[in-house]
């Protein structure tokens, strides 16, 4: 079997052979310079820079596959109950492709995409492209129901809907219900400071940010992908980008709470946790101690005021540079400005 991704993105990174670093744009870490020369050793023709005509040459590549394939395999944003019908978004239009030139059409989609009527369907599908691109309405909305019929052009002679659980249905009833909304439109990760910092493939898994923070210890256990629920600061931004009103940092907060029941995070980490929370409940020592943490932090900056390496921690550091703080404590800080805001109005 010849697999191909038709999507743009995907069928660059399947020449890459790298796994997608975003859900709704997957190869937004490449270059036009990186596409050229992948597309230079996959298609054999002059290099191009141009994006419209690199665009063009992978059209062309495309096209091929589209007109002789067995069979087209899709994915659903939602699944109309009330009809049978499935939904892809697209703004390339290979949906289109898929789903009418080859013999046979299998739409795999997971189980909470199922939804009941067209009423539901014409909410949601004000809210997915806006929320995901920053569009009013997709370039293609591909609506298929079952089979073609006698007299019709094209259309396949078979269609398959395979609907998938692999974790979905234990949500229902549990602390973390609130995710089976989720339309995968990727505003929480675009909105999310760490994931803009540290990229999807960080992340380690097909889904990044802070839907990947729930959705993935979900379907492979948290005892498997445990440290993503920690990757946010709980600055709430995902929790108002997303549309359908999933509360986000709570529930990873909740995750974290299971982590902490099941003792699943390492010793060291719960020790330095609990020595933090002894800390923090005692005003005194915890300004002692982090007064003398700014000024050893500024220490470590050096000349550049950039800390290159963290003791105990320099995964951090490994592939970036951490600012050093001024050596003054928040409330150091605070009190600076105040006092100064306070001479200049006398």
């Amino acid at each position: 079997m010849q697999v191909v991704e038709t999507d743009l993105g995907e069928y660059i990174l399947q020449l890459a052979h790298e796994p997608p670093s975003h859900i709704v744009a997957p190869a937004v870490h490449k270059s036009k310079e990186q596409v050229a020369d992948l597309f230079v050793a996959a298609h054999g023709k002059p290099r191009l820079t141009d994006i419209p005509a690199m665009t063009r040459e992978a059209r062309e590549a495309l096209r091929e596959h589209f007109l002789t394939a067995d069979m087209g395999v899709s994915g659903s944003n939602f699944v109309i109950a009330e009809t049978g019908t499935t939904l892809t978004v697209t703004n390339e239009g290979n949906a289109d492709m898929v789903t009418t030139l080859p013999r046979i059409h299998c739409v795999i989609t997971g189980v909470e995409k199922v939804i009941g009527t067209l009423e539901d369907f014409a909410t949601l599908i004000r809210l997915l492209p806006r929320s995901a691109i920053g569009q009013t309405i997709a370039n293609y909305l591909t609506l298929t129901t079952g089979v073609k019929m006698p007299g019709d052009v094209d259309g396949p002679e078979q269609m398959h809907i395979v609907l998938v659980d692999a974790g979905r249905t234990k949500l229902v009833g549990s602390d973390l219900q609130e995710m089976l909304r989720c339309i995968r439109c990727g505003a929480c990760m675009n909105h999310c400071p760490v994931y803009q910092n540290v990229g999807g493939h960080a992340y380690g898994w097909v889904y990044p940010g802070p839907m990947g923070s729930i959705l993935t210890p979900v379907y492979v256990g948290l005892e498997n992908a445990g440290d993503l629920p920690n990757a946010a600061t709980f600055c709430g931004e995902c929790a108002v980008a997303c549309p359908v009103k999933i509360p986000l940092p709570d529930l990873m907060r909740k995750l974290r709470e299971q982590q902490f029941d099941r003792k699943l995070r390492p010793w060291a980490e719960r020790m330095a946790i609990a020595a933090w929370g002894f800390a923090v409940t005692r005003p005194g020592l915890y300004a002692l101690l982090s007064g003398a943490g700014a000024r050893i932090a500024k220490w470590m900056g050096g000349r550049d005021g950039l800390i290159h390496s963290l003791p105990g921690i320099d995964g951090w550091t490994k592939g970036r540079d951490m600012p050093a703080p001024e050596g003054k404590t928040f409330r150091e800080l605070y009190r600076r400005r105040r006092d100064s805001a306070a001479d200049g109005a006398r």
